[in-house]
């Protein structure tokens, strides 16, 4: 089984780990409605996908 012969340094480890970092979600607005949502998905406020109403809403 391989075995490390030298420990791997802070700069090197951290570096490595750069790109593991969490990123917020992409958010884009309604056309309909102008309300927060996510790209490619209904609009949880009015219902609405590519200018169809897909989903009724109350």
């Amino acid at each position: 089984m391989p075995v490390p012969k030298r420990k791997t340094g802070k700069a090197v480890r951290d570096s490595r780990r750069a790109h593991d970092h969490l990123e917020a979600p992409s958010q884009s607005l309604c056309p309909q409605c102008h309300q927060v949502k996510l790209p490619h998905r209904v609009c949880p406020t009015c219902g609405y996908y590519k200018g169809k109403e897909v989903v009724e809403t109350d």
